[in-house]
């Protein structure tokens, strides 16, 4: 239901097409209230619709936002799985060099203890060379059972000596080496350990960027799935406008059908009166000062022109006619409508009261009723329309 449809209906439901059947005063009254509930509808309509083009223009910047942040969070994600790739790596090579170093220190004491053992049976050996009679080679040859008994004492002795010192020897030159291969493994290994700690520091920034990257992301998640909600519900909130908009639209016509039934009877019933008012112009409804003229006032139209009076005035009729409403309509309180044929009628608003019925035919000057200040009013003074069609025209290019 578009705007342009509601702006014709209202056109055409004017104040004129308005007027109640013969004899049923309430008649305009209550299709004034279905066109106003039309107009606030369409405001709301309107209100809707702008709020959708908001919600509609966030959801896309949003929705823009969201997928920014998941190529950041692809790459977050990508560029962590790399670190900890290498962590895993670097951790591994760590877990082994100290393993190889445990090992290597354990062999290294292993060896200490040896050389240590092995230097002392050295050393008591020599103490035991000194410090006994000195065994000869010609006591070995003549206490020799045999001779190859005597050979393998010869042979016996030369070894003993060479064999503690060639051991000795020996387990010096392991732990040596044992230890230069150890301080290499702890140089590497803390340099592994340095590598490992600066990766393990960059992997955690990394996962820190990756979790507010995804933090970001879940908000925006959050944000966007709100105003979708918002939007579903504004749309539906409109819908639900329309639909009763669509159901007044039909009352109003119905109630215009039924007014201007009753104007086409009015008008043939009093044709004779109505012709002569034509023909003799139009006068003021009262004496008063002109307070506000037709045009746009406030931001609305103002369609008519405001007479200030005080409150019980006389108002009379401006032309000869026949009288088509006469009672409460809305914000123009007790309002009185005279029409004068040929698709003039005028109106006067804001009443205190009324001295003419619908159907009546009045002449030109005759009290129709007394000045006021209901309906929406500021003030006692008549509000005095002049329609030609039913669209207001400015009532002064009459007087």
């Amino acid at each position: 239901m578009t705007r342009t449809l509601l702006i014709g209906v209202a056109l055409a439901c004017t104040l004129l097409v308005s007027a109640p059947a013969s004899g049923d005063p309430g008649l305009g009254e209550r299709k004034e209230a279905v066109d106003s509930k039309i107009d606030r509808l369409q405001g709301k309509i309107d209100a809707a619709r702008d709020r959708e083009g908001v919600l509609s223009s966030q959801i896309e910047v949003v929705t823009a936002e969201i997928r920014a942040l998941q190529g950041d969070v692809d790459a977050a994600s990508d560029r962590l799985n790399g670190l900890e790739g290498v962590l895993v790596l670097h951790q591994r090579k760590l877990d082994h060099l100290n393993e190889l170093f445990r090992l290597q220190t354990s062999k290294l004491v292993f060896l200490q203890r040896q050389h240590t053992a092995a230097t002392k049976r050295l050393n008591r050996r020599i103490v035991e060379i000194y410090t006994s009679e000195p065994t000869e080679p010609l006591t070995v040859v003549l206490e020799a059972a045999s001779f190859g008994d005597m050979l393998d004492q010869l042979e016996f002795l030369n070894d003993i000596g060479s064999q503690d010192e060639r051991i000795a020897t020996e387990v010096e030159a392991a732990k040596i080496e044992v230890r230069e291969t150890r301080d290499a493994t702890r140089i590497t290994r803390n340099e592994v350990a340095e590598t490992t700690r600066l990766v393990a520091a960059r992997t955690v920034e990394q996962r820190r960027v990756r979790d507010r990257l995804a933090w970001s992301q879940r908000q925006l998640a959050t944000a966007r799935r709100e105003k979708s909600d918002a939007l579903s519900s504004t749309r539906g909130q409109r819908e639900e406008f329309l639909h009763e908009v669509e159901g007044l639209l039909a009352q109003s016509a119905a109630l215009s059908a039924k007014i201007q039934s009753a104007q086409s009877a009015a008008a043939s019933s009093s044709s004779p009166v109505r012709s002569q008012a034509s023909a003799s112009g139009y006068i003021w409804p009262a004496h008063g000062v002109l307070t506000s003229s037709f045009g746009w006032r406030w931001g609305r139209m103002h369609e008519g022109i405001d007479i200030a009076v005080g409150s019980g005035t006389p108002v009379v009729s401006s032309a000869s006619g026949t009288v088509i409403v006469a009672g409460w309509m809305g914000g123009y309180g007790i309002l009185v409508v005279v029409d004068h044929g040929n698709g003039v009628a005028t109106a006067y608003g804001h009443n205190t009261g009324v001295a003419v019925g619908v159907g009546q035919s009045v002449a030109q000057g005759q009290l129709i009723a007394y000045s006021g200040n209901t309906g929406h009013s500021t003030g006692p003074h008549i509000h005095f329309e002049v329609r030609i069609n039913g669209s207001a025209v400015d009532p002064l290019g009459y007087l």
